[in-house]
């Protein structure tokens, strides 16, 4: 297999994790999950609420970073990175 085949699977590999990760933060815990983590508190509001309205955003911050992070140490390993 050449190694733009590999380089690319694994590029979509870490990008299908990283929506899990938003999804499940954003939908699951933010919409479906709600009313169980409202029981919760935290800062004085129910988690599902905060996760609602801006759990989701720091999270989708925090995997934007780690996507840059991720995505330079790839392009190091298959030898495509801008020096």
């Amino acid at each position: 297999m050449s190694n733009k085949v590999e380089y690319w699977r694994a590029n979509i590999r870490l990008v299908s994790v990283l929506l899990a990760i938003w999804f499940v933060v954003s939908y699951l815990f933010g919409i479906f999950l709600v009313e169980p983590l409202n029981a919760i508190r935290l800062g004085g509001v129910g988690l599902g609420f905060w996760f609602a309205q801006q759990g989701s955003i720091y999270v989708f911050l925090i995997l934007i970073f780690v996507y840059a992070k991720k995505m330079n140490e790839l392009d190091r390993q298959y030898d495509v990175h801008e020096d």
